[in-house]
């Protein structure tokens, strides 16, 4: 097992109520040539929690940190006009505390 002494939260950088989903990541991270979905958990719209890559492997989000973390990416983080933003739901707010404190428990 990895040794894990991070957990690092990433938005998708996509516009409010844009919907996208692990397959969506995927389909991107492919493009760029890795594996596969570089987080392994990402918060949808709805506070869905959805599997990406295994904890077991090695993440590809974060330079630097990926051998030691967990990436976590929450859909969303651009408002209407283009420029950063909190536009976390209610449901992906109470999602994302629900898995942090779960991840923080086991590592």
């Amino acid at each position: 097992m990895r040794k894990i002494n991070e957990i690092i939260v990433h938005c998708t950088a996509t516009f409010p109520e844009q919907q996208v989903t692990v397959a969506d990541i995927t389909r991107w991270h492919r493009e760029k040539g890795w594996a596969t979905c570089g987080y392994h958990y990402v918060i949808c719209l709805d506070g869905t929690i959805q599997n990406g890559r295994p904890i077991e492997e090695m993440g590809a989000h974060c330079k630097g940190h990926n051998t030691n973390s967990i990436g976590v990416c929450y859909v969303g983080g651009l408002a209407a006009d283009g420029k950063p933003a909190d536009t976390r739901t209610p449901e992906q707010k109470a999602s994302l505390h629900y898995l942090l404190a779960e991840l923080k428990k086991s590592y």
